[in-house]
């Protein structure tokens, strides 16, 4: 063999070589890109159902919030009509305290005045 022929038969040696480290660059590539696309997948699956139980969640939640929200709506409104009742009873009975305040006033001016008198009396 001469020279040119051992030249060409190694550059055909070089040639297939780099022709092989391309195409296992390419299926490495291709394998890593597959890979990546299978775990994308599967998060984005998984984040999927995370997001609908995360949605169930929040309505099982929400119905729960408003139907405590209601009943301690009822019984603050029941407690209002209560104390309002209480209020118009007191007054009916002269409990009002404001009542009762303006009578002990009322009682103290007679109580004074009657003291005056009795003092010019006894001069």
């Amino acid at each position: 063999m001469n020279n040119i022929e051992m030249i060409r038969e190694k550059a055909s040696l070089a040639q297939g070589t780099v022709h092989k480290v391309f195409l296992a660059s390419l299926g490495a590539y291709g394998k890593g890109f597959e890979e990546a696309k299978g775990r994308f997948e599967n998060l984005s699956a998984g984040s999927n159902k995370m997001f609908a139980e995360l949605v169930e969640k929040g309505v099982s939640l929400e119905t729960e919030g408003k139907s405590k929200f209601t009943e301690a709506r009822s019984k603050v409104s029941a407690k209002a009509d209560i104390d309002k009742r209480v209020v118009a009873l007191r007054s009916a009975l002269g409990l009002d305290k404001n009542e009762a305040n303006l009578k002990i006033e009322t009682l103290n001016a007679k109580i004074d005045a009657l003291t005056k008198a009795v003092t010019k009396l006894a001069k």
